[in-house]
């Protein structure tokens, strides 16, 4: 039996049209439990709030998850297993809704690997960590935005943007954020980390919802089917912007 914590609900929503599930970074390697007070959950506690606002006048439920273990341990890939895991469970419990995935750091590999999911419709993953080789094909059809900041010393911007390029290649809407100044704990600009955050998401959660009619994911699109990847000589690279 899968001993995940449940996906903690942050928004008190009557019949929800769409869900946010926010997946927390880690380690490579730690096959213990977090421990109660976990860094990185706390480091994502400020975007939950920020969604629950942002998403207050239209039935979203922004949700976040408790993995198993505190790294991605090799080819157990436990934060995805725990992520495709509550995903199972929040169709389970309150239906197929369009779901969006906000993932750092090793949540943000998490988020990337699981987002082929049926009901996934976008990811925004934030200073993801992006290994060499990561697969992409799954992201065909879907909505992905990655923000990393120039200034972080612990997952490479390269590497995401190099992720961005493959992915639009393989069929996804993706494009690449770079944060001036940003680094990979997020404080440096947190305030437009947080803005960013709450607009793809609300801009993904929106072209979800005219997809397919104001509710239900529709069928995962057939191989193929998604926009023409643009040149492989055009890198989908985008200025952060400005604060208000």
């Amino acid at each position: 039996m899968h001993s995940a914590t449940h996906p903690a609900v942050h928004s008190a929503v009557h019949d929800p049209s769409a869900a946010v599930l926010v997946l927390h970074g880690g380690r490579s390697e730690g096959p213990a439990a977090p421990p109660p007070w976990n860094l990185p959950d706390l480091r994502m506690r400020p975007f939950l709030r920020s969604l629950t606002r942002a998403t207050a006048d239209d039935r979203v439920l922004v949700c976040r998850l408790g993995y198993r273990c505190r790294g991605w341990n090799g080819v157990r890939a436990d934060a995805a297993r725990d992520a495709e895991w509550a995903l199972g469970e929040l169709r389970r419990t309150v239906g197929e809704l369009p779901v969006v995935l906000v993932g750092h750091s090793m949540g943000g590999r998490a988020a990337l690997r699981v987002g082929g999911h049926r009901c996934v419709r976008g990811v925004v993953a934030l200073a993801p960590w992006c290994p060499p080789g990561e697969e992409t094909t799954q992201l065909s059809g879907r909505r992905v935005v990655i923000l990393h900041g120039d200034r972080d010393r612990v997952t490479d911007p390269a590497a995401s943007r190099e992720f961005a390029l493959r992915a639009r290649r393989d069929g996804a809407d993706a494009r690449f954020v770079t944060v001036p100044g940003g680094d990979h704990a997020m404080l440096r600009r947190s305030a437009e980390w947080h803005r960013a955050v709450d607009r793809e998401v609300a801009a993904m959660l929106t072209a979800a919802s005219a997809h397919t009619g104001g509710g239900r994911p529709a069928p995962d699109p057939p191989s193929g089917s998604a926009t023409r990847p643009p040149s492989p000589s055009s890198p989908p690279n985008e200025p952060f912007p400005p604060g208000d």
